[in-house]
């Protein structure tokens, strides 16, 4: 199951009716992620436009800007949380929000550039309900492209020209490399036996973890925050994104493709031995044993002669998975992550309006079905 809604009182609205503090957290950080859009993509378009012919239409297509034939596109992007922690942690600073546009336009070029890759390594044919850019431009395209967007965020950053920019490029680059390092484990994970649960979290932390991290701190860098202060959002973006890749790990095996964008059992398919998976092959019993059974056997399979599996068989296997309650365990996990990032902003000093749109975001991580 996806993780539970926090609980959540109720409140009184203007008008004297009754509404839900969970109604209204829900508002605010609607709010929070269309500011973060709004603010940030005329600049993520002024960067796309520095790209050489065909890069650039390559990279629109990607954002949803335009359609596979070029016209000018209504496509839903992703969910915009990364610029949205952006320019909330400027205002942590006591900065203006838009003190942390050009952290939350390379933090999201950085994670584009890694999007734009993984699809490549793990063959995703789909992405927003839309073909992803290996499919529609060629594997080459979408190499370049993502090399590309990689190197664009160093230079927005870097051509502020302060010393908060470094500090900030530092940090992103660090987020950079771990975020190459937990992509590498993920691909080396899928043809091993057995992944200890550590193992996993050890890869989320770095895949999901890192680059959120980045974000949650990089624009009160900008804003002139001290390490302290900017350590203490990296831990609350670092356990933020463990919780949403903990949930991510729950709809990449029940999510319901209309919402994820995704085919059913999508990680599943793709041999990942994410959080679930790990947690049940952990656990004693003979549910487990007869998951471990399977997916060694899968492991010696050609992907070819795995993509022929009937959708019974990967059905098997969600069940199993969940009989030995690797499901379960991924669900609680997520809300323990979620309550250790809320912690990490106990230690620093911020607007108490800044704080509570914190949680209305975490809040917004775990009980996501996309």
């Amino acid at each position: 199951m996806i993780p539970a809604k926090p609980h959540l009182a109720n409140a009184e609205n203007d008008d004297g009716e009754g509404t839900t503090s969970e109604e209204t957290g829900s508002r605010a950080v609607t709010a929070l992620l269309e500011r973060g859009r709004t603010l940030s993509t005329p600049v993520l378009r002024a960067a796309i436009e520095r790209l050489a012919p065909p890069m650039d239409t390559v990279a629109a297509y990607h954002f949803g800007w335009i359609d596979a034939a070029g016209r000018p596109s209504e496509s839903a992007g992703g969910k915009a949380v990364r610029p949205a922690l952006a320019l909330l942690s400027a205002e942590a600073a006591s900065a203006a929000p838009e003190v942390g546009i050009p952290g939350a336009v390379a933090v999201e070029l950085v994670h584009n550039f890694s999007l734009l890759h993984d699809d490549l390594m793990d063959g995703d044919e789909q992405r927003r309900h839309r073909d992803t850019v290996w499919k529609v431009h060629g594997p080459a395209q979408a190499i370049l492209v993502g090399d590309a967007l990689f190197a664009l965020a160093g230079e927005i950053l870097l051509e502020l020209g302060t010393v908060e920019a470094g500090r900030a490029t530092r940090r992103l680059t660090t987020a950079s490399r771990k975020l190459i390092d937990g992509q590498a484990q993920d691909i080396s994970y899928e043809h091993r036996d057995l992944v200890t649960v550590e193992e996993c979290l050890d890869m989320e932390g770095n895949k999901t973890g890192a680059l959120l991290a980045c974000a949650a701190s990089v624009g009160a860098v900008l804003g002139g925050a001290d390490d302290r202060t900017a350590d203490a959002l990296e831990a609350y973006g670092h356990h933020l994104g463990l919780a949403f890749q903990a949930v991510d790990d729950l709809l990449g095996i029940w999510g319901d493709p209309q919402a994820t964008g995704k085919q059913a059992w999508s990680d599943l398919r793709q041999r990942k031995k994410s959080l679930p998976v790990a947690a049940a092959l952990g656990s004693r019993g003979p549910a487990a044993a007869r998951l471990a059974t399977l997916l060694s056997a899968d492991a010696a399979k050609s992907q070819a002669e795995f993509e022929d599996f009937h959708e019974a068989e990967f059905a098997e296997r969600a069940a199993l998975i969940e009989e030995a309650g690797g499901r379960e365990w991924t669900s609680q996990e997520a809300q323990r992550q979620h309550t250790t990032a809320i912690q990490a902003l106990d230690s620093i000093e911020m607007p108490g309006r800044v704080r509570e749109q914190f949680v209305a975001l975490a809040d917004f991580v775990v009980v996501r079905q996309r």
